[in-house]
């Protein structure tokens, strides 16, 4: 079945096809293009797509949506050309055309911490009720959300994509593609401080997520969070006629959550659903992921219990929890992203591995700079200090300028090694870790802690 046909994608951009096409998928990558893909030559401030049209039309593109023909040829000797005034415009036009034409059931899903693993278990809960679409990575900017809704298939039953933002208004622009059944938010948390000044202006910015609610739509909260009331005043405030929460004491409540193999046991009641299912990957966080992710099933009206079986295959993504073994290390790669929240959750996860007093190897932290912190970033990098004590952490290396008053705050007994960046670290990790040891590497983005994953994996 396509999914864009040139009479279709003509129609919906105002654009104009050089000749008929079909197309099965979207890509703006050249790299990761599959054979019939739409590619859409998006402009950047360093790329400019139309300087790989060939390259895609070379990986077997169904067609190319472009602003102008490329140089090197004329229009006759490239393969089909959809052309718009605008691509990022074009891109967006797709994505409100498919979601007008579907009749899946919606849901978006953002949050300060867990947007894409919540997204992941609610594809693979999904999945186990009818033909599910997802947001591929985390595809939840300004380009990631058009063009994981553009490739939304004319036949899913259920669509589930993640939103993201950093600054008022982002939010509340992509979700008018989306217009979900169901919106969901995760968690509010430090994160992109740097841009709002404190959580209450964060929590704002996510709820944002509300208004693009369809008519009858609900708004799922984490009852947890210091910030569920504000959320609960924005949603009515977005005429939301139905607010649920989820958590410990939510209306989908959490009832408990214990290690069980390789994942963990995790017991619910879901909206008066009771719930005993295996989760394929461990941590309190991902519990409450799990609850919320299985009460917006319950919202869209899907089968709660099925749902919940399927996440015995649920596995924590790179970066976000994945777990590897090198030499007889356990390896937790939390490398992808840090916040307070999110570090802390780490953090737990880390201490519910074997402690060094049972001899059998050591609980270390290699962590980096927590980012967009703003004025704070002082005192929410020192404060990492409690929950490393908290979880009996009994090593911890650093990189990074910001997290450096972390480590001046370590006692002596706790210091592994500082050093400026991941770079330079790695080889002080790699020379301190031993058989038995479990590490977690956790960090910002842009402080590449993933350096250091790499460096163990090539120990191994």
């Amino acid at each position: 079945m396509s999914l864009w046909t040139a009479p279709e994608a003509e129609t919906a951009t105002l654009g104009k096809a050089s000749r008929d096409f079909e197309v099965s998928g979207l890509s703006i990558d050249t790299r990761t293009l599959k054979a019939g893909d739409l590619f859409v030559a998006l402009k950047g401030d360093n790329r400019d797509g139309h300087d790989f049209v060939r390259a895609a039309f070379e990986a077997h593109a169904g067609a190319a949506l472009v602003t102008h023909t490329p140089e090197g040829g004329s229009v006759e000797s490239w393969g089909p050309l959809l052309t718009v005034a605008h691509t990022q415009r074009g891109l967006e036009d797709l994505a409100r055309a498919a979601r007008a034409r579907s009749n899946a059931r919606i849901l978006a899903v953002t949050g300060s911490a867990g947007k894409t693993t919540t997204k992941e278990i609610l594809a693979l809960a999904c999945n186990a009720l009818g033909r599910t679409h997802a947001s591929a990575a985390s595809h939840n900017n300004h380009w990631g959300v058009p063009l994981s809704l553009a490739a939304l298939p004319r036949n899913a039953e259920y669509g589930i994509f993640e939103v993201g933002m950093n600054h008022f208004g982002e939010l509340r622009n992509l979700v008018s593609f989306v217009r979900p059944h169901v919106a969901l938010v995760t968690t509010i948390a430090p994160a992109h401080l740097e841009f709002f000044g404190n959580c209450e202006a964060i929590a704002d910015a996510k709820s944002e997520i509300f208004e693009g609610l369809e008519p009858g739509g609900a708004a799922l909260i984490p009852s947890d969070s210091p910030y569920a009331a504000r959320l609960a005043m924005r949603a009515r405030q977005a005429k939301v006629s139905r607010i649920v929460s989820f958590g410990a004491h939510g209306d989908a409540r959490l009832l408990s959550s214990a290690p069980d193999g390789t994942g963990m046991r995790v017991k619910a009641d879901i909206l008066g659903v009771a719930v005993d299912c295996h989760v394929g990957a461990p941590g309190a966080h991902i519990a409450q992921n799990v609850v919320g992710a299985l009460a917006a099933v319950a919202l869209l009206d899907g089968d709660v219990l099925n749902a919940a079986a399927a996440l015995k295959n649920f596995t924590a993504l790179k970066g976000r929890g994945a777990r590897f073994d090198a030499n007889g290390i356990c390896v937790i790669d939390e490398s992808y992203n840090a916040n307070p929240a999110s570090m802390s959750a780490a953090l737990a996860l880390l201490g519910a591995a074997p402690s060094s007093n049972q001899k059998s190897g050591r609980r270390i932290a290699v962590l980096g700079d927590m980012l967009e912190m703003g004025e704070g970033g002082v005192a929410h990098h020192a404060a990492l200090a409690a929950p490393l004590a908290a979880n009996k952490v009994d090593l911890v290396f650093a990189c990074g300028a910001q997290i450096k008053a972390l480590w001046d705050v370590l006692p002596a007994s706790q210091r592994g090694a500082y050093a400026e960046n991941s770079r330079l670290l790695a080889p002080l990790v790699l020379a301190a870790v031993k058989s038995g040891d479990t590490v977690l590497v956790k960090g910002s983005n842009g402080a590449k802690m993933s350096a250091i994953i790499e460096a163990l994996r090539g120990a191994n």
